[in-house]
């Protein structure tokens, strides 16, 4: 049913349990940078990563440090990678852990706790869990989020190139994922999977295009060579600013040219067990502040820890964690992304 090749499903679990720092370092860009003269007049977009209810049986709590960044930008994108459906289909999936699911009232609970504004949030459903719960837990889906006012990308019904606006500037959203947990035929013609922009005239009259694909292997913190020959690829069929997910880890940050890749920003929200290593509780906030004409001025990775609390998560940045744990992060950090971040 599934795409993935055996020797990452035989990986999956050790890597779970111990993620990978394994792979090539080299070539990577610094945590943070300013790439241009900062503008008079800007535009900020905040990436994050994947939201599930796996590990949460209620609204997470966030520390105001964090609301207040996902409060400044003009529009916050990330991946939905639960169904959102009011009874799981798959039951006995769903209490394992292996199906994702969570309910309307549980994703607008959660926004409302980390201050997302449901008009400037979009969401995307191009990841290999969105038909866990079935084609209705699909259509479901779509039509919690037309409830909730939340705008989607990455389903095969609409266009590879999506429209919205950020102040005065048109970003062009392009989603899609490499993997799926379902039937070929169910699934592809459902969510996308297409990875390129089609026509060039798919993206005429945007002033940046933003790639947001699930794309890698999980639990590893270094993209694989294939990923970034992908990302490549992006870049040079225009694409100016892509943001990762899948990997459920924070991943490095990569410059094409004048492209901008953030490979992998971890989990926003727990979309594995509840008891789970702490280096796959690092998620990271992709912060980038655009130009007028829609250059990108300037970026910052924001990391931050979600730490276990009873049935739900609370959601910490790094410099506020206490001294045990921070120092490993800290450490762990600097090995994703090596030297300090420029000012």
């Amino acid at each position: 049913m599934s795409n993935y090749p055996l020797t990452y499903k035989l990986s999956w679990l050790p890597r779970f349990l111990r993620p990978s720092l394994g792979g090539d370092a080299r070539g990577f860009a610094p945590q943070a940078a300013t790439l241009i003269e900062p503008p008079a007049r800007k535009v900020r977009l905040a990436f994050i990563g994947d939201i599930s209810a796996v590990a949460n049986r209620r609204a997470p709590e966030c520390d105001p440090a964090i609301a207040a960044l996902l409060a400044s930008a003009d529009m916050v994108v990330g991946n939905c990678e639960s169904p959102v459906v009011e009874r799981p289909r798959a039951v006995v999936g769903t209490r394992l852990g292996t199906h994702h699911a969570m309910t309307e009232r549980f994703l607008a609970d959660a926004l409302a706790a980390v201050g997302i504004a449901r008009e400037k949030l979009v969401l995307s459903l191009a990841n290999n869990h969105m038909l866990d719960q079935g084609v209705t837990g699909f259509e479901e889906t779509v039509r919690a989020m037309e409830r909730l006012g939340i705008r989607t990308i990455g389903t095969a019904a609409k266009g590879p190139v999506e429209r919205f606006a950020a102040g005065p500037l048109t970003i062009g959203l392009f989603a899609f994922t490499q993997w799926r947990n379902a039937d070929a035929g169910v699934f592809a013609s459902r969510v996308s999977m297409q990875s390129d922009l089609g026509p060039r005239d798919a993206a005429r009259g945007v002033d940046l295009i933003c790639a947001v694909p699930h794309w890698g292997w999980e639990f590893r913190h270094f993209p694989r060579p294939e990923t970034r020959l992908l990302a490549r690829q992006l870049a040079g069929q225009g694409v100016g600013l892509i943001a990762g997910h899948h990997a459920h880890v924070v991943q490095p940050v990569e410059r094409i040219g004048k492209t901008l890749v953030a490979y992998g920003l971890g989990d926003f929200l727990g979309t594995a067990f509840s008891r789970q290593p702490w280096p796959g509780r690092i998620g990271s906030i992709l912060v980038v502040d655009l130009g007028m004409r829609g250059a990108v001025a300037a970026y910052r990775q924001h990391p931050f820890m979600r730490q276990r609390v009873g049935d739900h998560e609370r959601l910490v940045p790094v410099e506020a964690l206490g001294s045990g744990i921070r120092g490993k992060v800290e450490s762990r950090l600097k090995a994703i992304f090596g030297t300090p971040a420029e000012v």
